[in-house]
């Protein structure tokens, strides 16, 4: 899949001066629309949460030339996830909740074209994850 990096970077250099905002955003959107998530943060420091994915975000944005590199982390990141009770449902209330984030920050100026490229991005992300959840479970269950 041929990724629009020009939307991508240019969608993300948009909302990434307020990424503080985004990523509040960003969680009061998935604890709104997937409820069941929230108890997956009991116990969590939000404010090291929230450095830790805008962190990711940022590592991801200056990835996206070569995403083949970012995969291993990707996937060490799904396994991580596994641990802390993340299910496979969960990826899509999250791609959904970030882009809906970045949406609403970027106001007018979001175009079609840049939820179009983040669905696409989102999904290499997701699908590096997961495999690196299922990984992790088959390891668990040996």
């Amino acid at each position: 899949m041929d990724l629009d990096l020009h939307a991508l970077e240019t969608s993300f250099d948009l909302v990434a001066p307020r990424g503080e905002e985004l990523i509040d955003n960003f969680y009061a959107s998935l604890f709104e629309t997937a409820p069941e998530v929230t108890p997956l943060f009991s116990g969590t420091d939000m404010q090291r949460q929230k450095a830790m994915l805008l962190g990711t975000l940022v590592l991801l944005r200056k990835s996206l030339r070569d995403l083949d590199a970012i995969v291993p982390t990707l996937r060490k990141l799904g396994a991580r996830h596994v641990a802390y009770g993340a299910q496979p449902e969960h990826y899509s209330a999250v791609g959904a909740a970030l882009i809906s984030a970045m949406a609403a920050i970027a106001g007018p100026a979001w175009l079609p074209s840049y939820e179009t490229a983040w669905r696409e991005a989102y999904a290499i992300v997701a699908v590096a994850m997961l495999d690196g959840a299922a990984g992790a479970t088959l390891k668990a269950a040996a």
